[in-house]
């Protein structure tokens, strides 16, 4: 069966840097296992952390399955979505990527969502690992979008704000029940002493902290010249982090 990951914060806090970095060490210490990345973030810029290109989003190829005209004559609804599905998966030697995107219009995606749920549960158990890239209001978590979540961290800044916002994610996660069974806080940007003054912050929200990332000037740089996170040195401060985070989690048992 396979392992859903899923990552979940508001803007701005380093969640898809997180993410990036959680696939870069899967991908190297899982040699051989197939892996999925989804971009379920509306902002989606998952595809660029890890150097790969996409193209198309699966909101817009939803949004044509909404015109009549784009379906060609004699093929079923359901045949045309499913065969976009397909489409939209990119695929790179070490990690395949979809990208969710945001809605593209008004109108109903009951039926879409529909399919698309279908489509992602069946392709999610031809891969070992599925880590999920989430929106704050984690909307295709609690729709079972995303079927399930084995793991969930959540991400925060190192500041009060971003702590409280922090919690408010838990409260959304507590109130899916069964849909996610761990959940951990990761604080992000931290300098020398900022954990002990977010104590009683993080105390406040319930959740279990499994780590920090410092600031890493390397992830500012790589991310002002463009180039893939995932291509960070081994020695960088934030991919040791993560490392650490990982193991702690148990993810590479």
């Amino acid at each position: 069966m396979s392992k859903y990951i899923a990552v979940a914060g508001k803007g701005g806090v380093g969640k898809t840097t997180f993410t990036a970095l959680l696939l870069r060490q899967m991908v190297r210490h899982k040699k051989g296992t197939s892996i999925l990345a989804v971009d379920a973030d509306p902002n989606a810029n998952l595809g660029e952390a890890l150097g790969l290109d996409v193209t198309s989003t699966i909101s817009e190829l939803l949004e044509q399955s909404k015109d009549p005209k784009a379906i060609p004559q004699g093929m079923p609804k359901n045949v045309f979505i499913e065969y976009k599905l397909q489409q939209s998966l990119v695929e790179s030697n070490d990690i395949d990527l979809l990208v969710m995107g945001g809605p593209q219009g008004a109108g109903c995606y009951c039926y879409p969502n529909d399919i698309l749920r279908k489509h992602l549960q069946d392709i999610g158990e031809n891969y070992d690992f599925v880590a999920v890239d989430s929106e704050a209001g984690l909307e295709h978590i609690s729709r079972r979008t995303i079927p399930r979540v084995e793991v969930m961290f959540v991400i925060s800044d190192s500041s009060a704000r971003g702590i409280r916002s922090a919690g408010r994610v838990h409260d959304l996660i507590r109130g899916l029940k069964s849909a996610v069974q761990t959940v951990y806080l990761i604080v992000t940007k931290t300098s020398e002493g900022s954990m002990e003054s977010l104590r009683e912050e993080i105390e406040r929200t319930g959740l279990t902290v499994i780590g920090d990332i410092p600031l890493d000037p390397l992830v500012v740089e790589y991310d002002l010249a463009g180039k893939p996170l995932f291509d960070l040195p081994d020695d960088a401060v934030s991919v040791q982090a993560v490392e650490s985070i990982l193991n702690r989690a148990g993810i590479f048992n």
